[in-house]
């Protein structure tokens, strides 16, 4: 454990605390911030983020900012010697960036250039990617565009979902910042432009990113279900009620049914048509009601040959 360096690290959600845990076993961690508690459910009941619970375990202070741009000032008084952010979900302004002797170092969730943003596991499986990785980077003042320090990739496997490919992608983040920080504070690194031509940006979810197209082809339906799979979820809409789709299967049908019409049902599940064949719906969870295979769904449906026919919106 290195207790002469000072880190202040920086995040929220789980996919930040295997990060979190390896800088408290090899350093002196002064100060965590974290997103604000956020309401949850229609209760409203106050969440605490994956990242506070970590630091009320560990007694080590926690700072909560909800404008950190105007609320850094305790944050400085930590006289931080590098500073460490993963996935903390807000802009970090200049005079934070400015302040540490070993700078900003952020661990993010891509190759970057490519997915500079917010979700860049959900659109590097949406979009089809056959590889991501983790990038250790120097931040700067734009949108992960800072120097790149060191990379690592892995393969997407034709299974991974976005839950799957957080976990691996999180002790990832850990294992190469654990071993890229020491050359960090001796200065044994080579700063890598970023260029911007190559640059993709891959931002928040938005409600309307939940939805099911149809009128892609049945690779782009899948990957759209898998690549929101386990947050926030993909959605359809069937008799004029939210069904959340969890899980799918492609189909080696044509079928001439337009875009959106149930074609099929079976011990396949769902089969559904798309631009270029059939994608079966093979778990699912209608609204009001729990997670379930797409076949328990039909079994439970006394005129379910009725459902052929109909169209998804």
């Amino acid at each position: 454990m290195n207790q002469e360096i000072k880190v202040v690290f920086m995040g929220t959600p789980d996919f930040s605390v295997p990060v979190l845990k390896m800088l408290i076993e090899q350093y002196r961690v002064v100060g965590i911030v974290a997103q604000p508690d956020k309401p949850v459910g229609r209760a409203g009941k106050m969440s605490i983020s994956p990242v506070k619970k970590v630091a009320l375990e560990e007694n080590i202070p926690l700072y909560q900012p909800v404008k950190i741009r105007k609320e850094y000032e305790e944050i400085l008084a930590l006289e931080p010697d590098v500073i460490v952010t993963c996935a903390y979900g807000q802009i970090i302004p200049k005079a934070i960036l400015d302040y540490p002797k070993y700078g900003c170092i952020n661990v993010h969730a891509s190759l970057l250039p490519k997915h500079r943003g917010g979700a860049p596991i959900h659109h590097a499986i949406m979009e089809g990617d056959t590889k991501t990785g983790i990038t250790i980077m120097y931040m700067d003042v734009g949108m992960d565009d800072g120097d790149i320090i060191r990379q690592k990739e892995i393969p997407i496997l034709e299974e991974d979902t976005a839950e799957t490919l957080f976990e691996k992608l999180s002790v990832l983040g850990a294992d190469l910042l654990k071993e890229t920080l020491p050359d960090i504070l001796t200065g044994n690194v080579q700063r890598i432009k970023q260029n911007p031509e190559e640059a993709t940006f891959s931002y928040n979810i938005s409600k309307e990113d939940e939805k099911i197209d149809f009128m892609k082809t049945r690779r782009e339906v899948y990957n759209h279900i898998r690549g929101l799979n386990s947050f926030p979820v993909a959605y359809t809409i069937l008799d004029g009620k939210r069904m959340k789709v969890w899980e799918s299967k492609m189909g080696d049908a044509k079928t001439k049914q337009p875009c959106g019409t149930i074609t099929s049902i079976g011990k396949e599940g769902i089969g559904v048509a798309t631009l270029d064949g059939e994608i079966f719906l093979t778990e699912i969870q209608p609204e009001g009601k729990k997670r379930m295979r797409a076949v328990d769904y039909l079994n439970g449906i006394a005129n379910k040959e009725s459902l052929v026919g109909k169209v998804l919106e």
